[in-house]
């Protein structure tokens, strides 16, 4: 079986809202990463590295936006924010359908 590359944040579906995508923002949102790397080309297992770094960057704020500290949570907002609209101009709907 042929190893997979990520395609990259800006390339990922959804305008980038997908499970690797939230973890690239994440990164982004720890400082794990700077916001110019967009993991195109990256491997499963990097991103699977990255993955578990992201995981452990959460766990002291239980995995939630809201008990971070202010500065993080400012952050937190902004990329995801910024995420969501250029998701949008993408064509991307919030709203589930019947099969969602």
């Amino acid at each position: 079986m042929a190893e997979q590359f990520y395609v990259g944040i800006y390339d990922d579906n959804n305008g980038g809202l997908t499970h690797l995508g939230r973890v690239v923002r994440d990164a982004w949102v720890f400082g794990l990463l700077p916001e110019t790397e967009t993991c195109a080309g990256w491997s499963t297992s990097q991103m699977q590295v990255l993955y578990e770094k992201v995981h452990d960057a959460w766990e002291p704020y239980a995995h939630l936006p809201s008990r971070l500290p202010d500065e993080l949570r400012e952050r937190h907002t902004a990329i995801y924010d910024a995420a969501i609209r250029h998701a949008k101009s993408k064509g991307w709907d919030a709203e589930l359908g019947d099969d969602d």
